[in-house]
């Protein structure tokens, strides 16, 4: 793997799964401190990971949504942070700078108007993928809101911008031409990815329940944020395996440069292998 890409944040990406357009919409960057999305391997390992470190010795992360493109028709798996800005916290032991603001103009440059969206679907309610669907006015004004029953039963106040729009969805319901639910809960209680298949190919958009392509090494190094830790590893270790399937590439929105990939084998069990 490059280096380089492990350190930097991810611009536009697409690629095609099946007869689906398949497109990483970036929205901005986070600078997370490892001790919150890694925090077994803060003494012990970082010596063998430093590169996934950048110069000030933060984990680079995404925050940006998926565009799914059958056509005319676009869904968009979750919506970015939003039109601000949040700088470090210092007192806090995993929370890092997040900025977004760049989504409406990365949707632009892939020819597609906001309006045109009809589907918004959420892999859980942080705020880091919520945040455009809660600005006002509306910036989806056509789009329903699809949400895990789970999640939303769970739901703060931050999510109440969204219960006009709501439509809620179980594991195997279709949210869109050849998207389905898939249960990870663990990071949060109705935490869910996707299952994008067309042709015989399928990429699974598994939103937080991997944060970093070293969880795929170790998938025993459970989030800070994690709601369950033991249920988050139980369910990654079941994501990898999936993963592992040779007709099956994966997507990780906040994996840096490297949102795209295949699991493949390796000497200490599996590696992310970005395309």
């Amino acid at each position: 793997m490059n280096d380089s890409r492990l350190r930097r944040p991810s611009a536009v990406r697409t690629l095609r799964v099946g007869a689906l357009k398949v497109s990483y919409v970036p929205d901005g960057a986070m600078l997370l401190k490892p001790a919150g999305p890694l925090p077994a391997a803060v003494d012990r390992h970082w010596p063998r990971y430093g590169a996934y470190l950048n110069d000030t010795r933060r984990l680079v992360a995404n925050t940006g949504a998926l565009l799914v493109e059958d056509g005319a028709r676009a869904l968009l798996i979750d919506a970015g942070f939003g039109p601000r800005a949040v700088p470090e916290d210092p007192a806090h032991p995993h929370r890092g700078a997040v900025h977004g603001g760049a989504l409406p103009g990365n949707l632009a440059l892939l020819g597609r108007a906001p309006e045109e969206i009809e589907t918004v679907a959420f892999t859980h309610l942080h705020a880091d993928h919520i945040g455009w669907a809660c600005v006002e006015p509306p910036l989806f004004g056509r789009a329903a809101y699809v949400v895990p029953k789970e999640e939303w039963d769970h739901r703060g106040p931050e999510a109440a911008a969204l219960e006009p729009r709501a439509r809620l969805v179980l594991a195997g319901d279709e949210v869109f031409p050849g998207v389905h639910a898939l249960a990870l809960p663990g990071h949060t209680p109705g935490h869910t990815g996707f299952v994008i298949s067309s042709r015989g190919t399928r990429l699974l958009a598994f939103g937080d329940a991997l944060l970093s392509p070293l969880q795929i090494r170790h998938p025993e190094w459970s989030a800070g944020g994690d709601d369950d830790p033991a249920q988050s590893e139980r369910h990654r270790r079941r994501l990898i395996a999936e993963l592992r399937r040779p007709d099956t590439l994966g997507f990780g929105v906040h994996f840096a440069d490297v949102v795209f990939g295949r699991v493949a084998p390796h000497a200490d069990g599996a590696v992310w292998c970005p395309l």
